[in-house]
């Protein structure tokens, strides 16, 4: 961290679990305003691991779509344009 306080908000937090991407939404976190490091207090973290353990959970939790970029035709795109 580059030693700012830290602001308390709700943030995203995503995970890669058996390459499957899990978004979890609404975790309380300390924010740098300055650099944008989250850092989350041992009791989310364990709340965190806790939910992450559960299948059903995990299973039922609502699913989205996101864009799968490749890195190459970005930066061809970008030069191009």
């Amino acid at each position: 961290m580059c030693g700012m306080p830290l602001e308390e908000r709700l943030i995203s937090q995503n995970f890669w679990i058996k390459g499957e991407l899990l978004v979890m939404r609404n975790v309380r976190a300390g924010v740098c305003p300055q650099c944008g490091e989250k850092v989350v207090n041992a009791e989310v973290g364990q709340q965190i691991f806790e939910m992450l353990q559960r299948p059903d959970i995990v299973t039922n939790a609502p699913r989205i779509s996101v864009p799968v970029l490749m890195f190459d035709e970005v930066a061809l795109k970008a030069a191009h344009a």
